[in-house]
């Protein structure tokens, strides 16, 4: 799996996008929202989570790799469905061993389904698994495989750390489990200590985004229909990208 450990300097904003989940016009609505306040140019550190779920996976991942190609300074960090999508990818499919017992990329509560639905892929509870993914060889382009197996694992500035899902509190971030960045959730989510950085993730589902001084959730369900969020982190504060423009996201008072 690729990392990227570089440091730099942030004298400009720096933006991220939440877990996007196929969601083709929410993207397109957080990516002008984006250009409108940092212009075209604009850093914007994509969280994961680009496909399953929603209905226009194929699109997102159109999206992402034309800019990508184009030379955007777009950063793109892996995902656990990004991962359990690549991983159905390969010549001979494999199931992540995260995943609670019984459940698998094609699972109902997944979103597997959906994301070959986009390429238009029908899967049926009468079909087998070696069907599905000779289907699915067939017509997921190389560039969409290629795309999701390059995916970074986190990014990294002075002073914030851009990772999926989290850090495993007290441990070193080179000797972080590579699966607890994209699938950790009570460790890290009920840690109340500050990290080395504050780290911006996604992967675990709340109604709004939420800054709690150690770490800020941007992965508010767009998965399920619910809002995706963009937000712009400066000058040690953050905000929220609004149609209105920046609106202040603070700390919680713990």
């Amino acid at each position: 799996m690729a990392s990227d450990t570089r440091k730099e300097i942030m004298p400009e904003p720096i933006y991220a996008i939440g877990d996007i989940h196929g969601q083709l016009g929410m993207l397109e609505e957080a990516i002008a929202r984006i250009e409108q306040d940092g212009g075209p140019d604009a850093k914007v550190v994509f969280i994961g989570d680009y496909t399953d779920r929603g209905a226009h996976s194929r699109e997102v991942l159109d999206l992402l790799v034309k800019g990508q190609a184009e030379g955007k300074n777009w950063i793109f960090l892996r995902g656990n469905h990004d991962q359990m999508c690549a991983m159905f990818l390969e010549d001979y499919p494999r199931n992540d061993a995260r995943l609670l017992v019984g459940y698998h990329w094609l699972h109902p509560r997944i979103g597997g389904t959906e994301t070959l639905k986009s390429y238009g892929v029908e899967v049926t509870d009468k079909d087998r698994i070696y069907q599905v993914h000779a289907q699915a060889k067939q017509v997921v382009p190389q560039v969409h495989i290629d795309f999701l197996n390059g995916l970074s694992l986190f990014h990294r500035t002075d002073d914030i750390l851009f990772v999926h899902a989290g850090i495993r509190p007290g441990v070193s971030l080179d000797e972080q489990d590579h699966d607890d960045l994209i699938w950790i959730r009570d460790e890290f989510l009920n840690c109340r200590g500050q990290h080395p950085w504050l780290v911006v993730h996604g992967h675990s589902h709340v109604s709004v985004p939420e800054h709690h001084g150690n770490r800020i959730n941007i992965d508010t369900g767009a998965g399920y229909g619910h809002n995706l969020t963009a937000v712009v982190l400066e000058n040690g504060e953050c905000w929220t990208l609004e149609a209105r423009g920046r609106t202040a996201l603070a700390p919680k008072k713990q």
